[in-house]
C-alpha cells in the first residue's frame, strides 16, 4: 500500500490525538521573531467562530506540534514554517485554523491554496475546513481536483482551494480560475509523500515560484529525512522549522515466544491452544499472504470466532471501517496482511501472532516490519505478548531476529501449553 494511502487511513481511523512525551524541537528559527507556545485556543488570536468550530470537533486543548505551530502560523507579520510532526498529532487541524484565520470572507477569490499528493487527501482536507469553519457562513472551499471542472470566470468563488498539484497547475495557468498574485497563504502538506510521487514535487514548485513575495508558506512532512529538507529550502524561505520526535516502538515491554510447526493446520493447532490458555482481550494476526489470511479468516470463523479481515485489496474507506469495527470491540481478531502492520493504535490489543515471519524478497527477515507488526501490543506502556509461527526451516529467522534487536524470543511447545497458563 502506497505512501498515500497509508496517510488517508491514518486520517480515517484517528478518534482522538496521538498523545507524544516528546518534546517539539525548534530547528531552525529567525532570531528576530520571538517564539512562545499556548496552552489554550483562547490564548490564540482565533475569532469565537473557529472557537466554536474547534470546541464542536472535540478538540479541548492544543496538541503538542499545535502548541508551538499555531502561535508561528498565525503572527503577524506571516511567518514561513516547516512542520515535522507524526501522523495523527492535529497537523492538519492547525493548517486549517490558520487558513481560515487569514482568509477575507467578504472577498470572493482564491486567496489560501493548500496542496496535498492525493484527490482522496484532498477532500479529507476539505472536510477538516468544512468542520472547523461550520459557524463562518461566508467562507467557502473549491476543490482543484480530478473530474472537477471549474468554468473559467465563474461568479461566485471559494477563498480556499485545495487540490492536487497537476489540477492546480491547470487552475493556476491555464484556465485562469486562481489569480496566484492575491494568494496570502500557500499550504503544502504531505511534503515527504509528494517528494515520493513522480512529477508531483516539480509542480509543486511551478506553483510555488508564482506566488508572491510575501505569500505566507507553510510545509508539512511525517518525516524530516534529506530529501525532505532539500525539497522544503526550495519551496520556503527563511523558514521556523519545528519538529516532533516520533514515538519509538520498543520491544522492551513485549514478551515474545515462538513455536516450531510442520504445517499451517499445526500453526493453526497451536493458534488454537493460545487461545484456551490465555485471557486475550483482543488479537492481531498478521499474515504474509491474502490466501493465508482467507483460509485462517475462514477456519476462525468456523470455530465461532469473530473475526475480522483486513487486506490492500480493500477500499481505504473500507479498511478504516473495518479498523473502527475492531476497536469498538465488534471483532475480537483482526487478521492482517503487512497492510496495517503501522500505525493503528487499539489500546485493548494484548496478543500478536505471526501466522508467518515477514520477509524480504531474499527469505532473510524483515526487521521492521517484525517490529511494527509486534509494536501493535505493548503499546501506551502496557505488557504485550507477540508469538510466532515457524517452520523447522525458519527457526534460523528467529535466531536472526533475536540478534538484530538483542532480544529474546523463547521457544514454546506447541502440545504443551502448560507454560503458556503460567504467563
Amino acid at each position: 500500500v502506497d505512501l498515500a494511502e497509508t496517510s488517508l487511513l491514518n486520517k480515517l481511523i484517528r478518534t482522538s490525538l496521538v498523545e507524544s512525551s516528546h518534546h517539539v524541537e525548534i530547528l531552525q528559527q529567525d532570531p528576530s521573531s520571538p517564539l512562545f507556545s499556548v496552552k489554550t485556543f483562547e490564548e490564540l488570536p482565533l475569532k469565537k467562530e473557529l472557537l466554536q468550530g474547534i470546541y464542536m470537533m472535540g478538540f479541548n486543548r492544543p496538541s503538542k506540534i499545535q502548541e508551538t505551530a499555531l502561535p508561528i502560523m498565525l503572527a503577524y507579520p506571516p511567518q514561513n514554517l516547516i512542520a515535522q510532526s507524526q501522523s495523527g498529532t492535529g497537523k492538519t487541524a492547525a493548517f486549517v485554523l490558520a487558513m481560515l484565520s487569514r482568509v477575507n470572507a467578504a472577498e470572493k477569490y482564491p486567496q489560501c491554496l493548500c496542496l496535498a499528493p492525493t484527490y482522496e487527501l484532498a477532500l479529507q482536507i476539505g472536510h477538516v475546513i468544512e468542520s472547523i469553519g461550520q459557524f463562518c457562513a461566508d467562507i467557502r472551499v473549491m476543490y482543484a481536483v480530478r473530474g472537477n471542472q471549474v468554468p473559467q470566470g465563474s461568479g461566485r468563488q471559494g477563498q480556499i482551494v485545495i487540490g492536487t498539484p497537476g489540477t492546480m497547475l491547470d487552475w493556476c495557468f491555464k484556465r485562469r480560475v486562481v489569480d496566484v498574485g492575491k494568494i496570502s497563504l500557500f499550504v503544502l502538506d504531505e511534503a515527504d509523500i509528494m517528494i515520493n510521487t513522480q512529477g508531483l514535487s516539480c509542480q509543486s514548485i511551478r506553483i510555488q515560484r508564482a506566488l508572491p513575495k510575501a505569500c505566507q508558506m507553510l510545509l508539512f512532512s511525517a518525516t524530516f529525512k534529506e530529501t525532505v529538507r532539500t525539497f522544503a529550502r526550495q519551496i520556503v524561505s527563511n523558514p521556523i522549522v519545528i519538529k516532533l520526535r516520533e514515538e519509538e516502538l520498543t520491544l522492551s515491554n513485549i514478551r515474545q515466544y515462538f513455536f516450531v510447526c510442520r504445517s499451517r493446520e499445526e500453526k493453526y493447532r497451536a493458534l488454537c491452544n493460545i487461545y484456551g490458555s490465555i485471557t486475550i482481550g483482543q488479537a492481531m494476526i498478521f499474515c504474509q499472504t491474502r490466501k493465508s489470511a482467507d483460509w485462517l479468516a475462514a477456519e476462525m470463523s468456523q470455530d465461532g470466532h469473530q473475526v475480522a479481515i483486513l487486506t490492500a485489496e480493500l477500499t481505504v474507506a473500507q479498511r478504516a471501517n473495518v479498523i473502527q469495527r475492531f476497536r469498538d470491540g465488534k471483532e475480537k481478531v483482526l487478521i492482517a496482511t503487512n497492510v496495517c502492520a503501522r500505525g493503528i493504535d487499539v489500546q485493548q490489543v494484548t496478543v500478536v501472532v505471526n501466522f508467518s515471519l515477514p520477509t524480504d524478497v531474499k527469505f532473510r527477515p524483515d526487521f521492521e516490519t517484525y517490529l511494527h507488526r509486534i509494536g501493535r501490543t505493548g503499546r501506551f506502556g502496557k505488557r504485550g505478548i507477540a508469538f510466532s509461527m515457524v517452520e523447522s526451516q525458519d527457526v534460523e529467522l528467529v535466531r536472526m531476529i533475536e540478534e538484530h534487536f538483542q532480544t529474546r524470543i523463547k521457544q514454546l511447545d506447541p502440545d504443551n501449553m502448560d507454560e503458556l497458563e503460567r504467563l
